[in-house]
């Protein structure tokens, strides 16, 4: 495999490695382990913008480096939100949102793609457009649940303070339902448009 010719999707699938690590470490109760999950957490999310630019600078970007893409993306989410209901952290109703909603959406874009079409390019609405793929409704999505992911462990860091953890978590907390919210309205111009797919 030539690396320099596949470089975006070599970081869309190493990202998922780090964030394994990352979450694996916060079953270590120690500070350090805490502090390096913190770490890793960002490099993990960092890396899903690595791969787009990378992608748009050498020429990569391919139906495959979509499906990889969204792939890391799923997966990266869901084993966060798991890791966090299996250490009560959360509510487990997290993680059933965010794995129903992405066996719904990926599934269609499934579809999508055997008929040509771009996972995010399947939406043909102005309005499907805009919460789909437009750059406002990513980065915010992006932004709330990085920042929940980072807060959530910094507020259970072993060691820390329960006058600082305690505001941490709250403001975690309230991020979490603003990024599972946001997820659920990604998917919902998915679903409304798939009707096309269907059509002979």
């Amino acid at each position: 495999m030539d690396i320099k010719k596949n470089s975006a999707n070599i970081v869309s699938i190493s990202r998922i490695f780090v964030a394994f690590v990352s979450l694996g470490l916060l079953f270590v109760n120690t500070t350090t382990a805490y502090i390096w999950a913190i770490i890793l957490a960002g490099v993990a999310f960092s890396m899903d913008a690595v791969d787009g630019y990378l992608a748009r600078k050498y020429g990569q970007s391919s139906q495959l480096g979509a499906v990889l893409d969204i792939m890391g993306d799923r997966i990266v989410e869901a084993i966060y939100w798991v890791a966090f209901a299996v250490l009560g952290w959360i509510p487990v109703i997290f993680p059933i949102i965010c794995v129903t909603r992405a066996f719904v959406t990926d599934n269609i874009r499934s579809i999508a793609l055997t008929k040509g079409m771009t996972p995010f390019g399947m939406q043909t609405t102005e309005w499907g457009k805009f919460i789909c793929a437009s750059k406002f409704m990513k980065t915010t999505y992006a932004v709330a649940k990085v920042a929940a992911y980072i807060l959530l462990i910094f507020a259970h860091t072993p060691g820390l303070d329960k006058t600082i953890a305690e505001p941490i978590e709250t403001a975690a907390i309230i991020l979490a339902w603003i990024a599972i919210i946001f997820c659920v309205v990604r998917g919902i111009p998915v679903v409304a448009e798939c009707g096309k797919l269907f059509k002979e």
